[in-house]
């Protein structure tokens, strides 16, 4: 449970950049955590949902412009999160909507990185 939840916040990352604009440089795996890890604890049911968190996935959405970026993210939250014990799928899924951000995709566990555009 707690592994397809990780699997969640990782692919909410990945759609949040969907809709960012072009970026000059690539986004690491390094940045993708940055942005995100305020975003733990209320992933956890551990706490509100802070404006750190938000700025965080505004910013991861603003950052990731192109489809290399996008998939990074993906995989990288995948890998991260993965160990992740405690977090809320549903929670996660709600982050996105709290925080003003459109995401056209489902957050889901089963995406595939692969294919996020």
């Amino acid at each position: 449970m707690a592994r397809s939840g990780a699997l969640v916040v990782l692919a909410l990352a990945v759609f949040l950049v969907a809709a960012a604009p072009r970026v000059t440089e690539a986004l690491t795996c390094g940045q993708v955590v940055s942005f995100l890890q305020s975003c733990i604890p209320y992933a956890r049911g551990q706490g509100q949902l802070t404006a750190a968190c938000c700025s965080g996935v505004k910013s991861l959405n603003g950052a990731a412009k192109t489809t290399p970026d996008r998939q990074t993210a993906c995989s990288c939250i995948k890998s991260t999160v993965a160990g992740l014990k405690g977090i809320q799928t549903g929670t996660v899924a709600g982050i996105p909507g709290k925080c003003g951000v459109s995401v056209p995709y489902p957050i889901s566990s089963s995406v595939d990185c692969s294919k996020v555009k």
